[in-house]
């Protein structure tokens, strides 16, 4: 199971099949090939490959806090990644704010009565917290 192999373009920026991390290697020693690109880690031909191209398929794992990715072959994994979501963030920034806000007004007004819920809403709210959330996933 080899999680993190190597992207390989051609002459043309035509993707090739993924190889193994010392496969790169070698032909980066040799002069056969140059770096596309940081990360992925991506090298380009210096010379025309004719390779037949497997066929790849992308996964997505969706998660409260993190969303799992994966570009993945018949029998290995090529590319996995996790993707951290700031939902939990949110929410804690907004709580942070409101108790902010509540003690502000309660050091201004000391009798007054507290304020109630009096404005109407849209048919499919939902609160900022959640609605990043489902922009996460999405």
């Amino acid at each position: 199971m080899n999680k993190n192999s190597v992207f390989v373009l051609d002459k043309n920026e035509k993707q090739c099949n993924p190889v193994h991390p010392a496969a790169a290697r070698k032909l980066l020693t040799e002069g056969k090939a140059a770096v596309f690109r940081q990360y992925p880690f991506t090298i380009i031909l210096k010379d025309k490959s004719t390779d037949e191209i497997k066929q790849l398929r992308i996964k997505i794992d969706p998660g409260a806090k993190t969303t799992g990715l994966a570009i993945v072959s018949d029998t290995n994994i090529v590319w996995c990644a996790e993707l951290g979501h700031r939902g939990f963030q949110v929410r804690d920034n907004l709580s942070d704010r409101r108790v902010k806000r509540r003690s502000r007004r309660s050091r201004k007004t000391r009798y007054r009565k507290p304020r109630f819920l009096n404005r109407k809403r849209p048919q499919a709210w939902l609160p900022p917290s959640l609605m990043s959330r489902v922009f996460n996933i999405q």
